[in-house]
């Protein structure tokens, strides 16, 4: 019998269900984006401010945002985690990582919630 020690996070299938989640919003976003261009036919900014006018398409926009996001955190964190052995080192990509995606989350907060 052979005692099998067991180590790391046990991120994966957390992060595989996140990431096919994120991907599956991702998905269904950018479907419904296609439809909406494709039957406005926006040709001019006011037209783009039009669809965007409309709260649901903001909250949907903000949630392909949010996905996004998240589906890059995970992503990231993975390359950091298995790449970056000094832990200082690694610490510091992962808080400078998070410190920027969240900032590009309001970033997106900001420019959806200013049309």
């Amino acid at each position: 019998m052979v005692n099998r020690i067991v180590v790391g996070a046990h991120y994966g299938l957390r992060d595989w269900i996140a990431q096919r989640a994120t991907a599956v919003v991702m998905a269904v976003y950018s479907v419904i984006l296609l439809v909406t261009v494709g039957a406005i036919g926006p040709d001019s900014f006011e037209a783009w401010r039009g669809i965007f006018a409309n709260g649901f398409m903001k909250f949907i926009t903000f949630l392909f945002f949010l996905s996004l996001f998240f589906h890059a955190w995970v992503g990231i964190r993975d390359i950091w985690m298995d790449y970056v052995k000094p832990t200082s080192v690694r610490l510091t990509l992962h808080v400078l990582t998070l410190l920027a995606l969240i900032g590009y989350a309001g970033w997106a907060a900001q420019i959806l919630w200013r049309l």
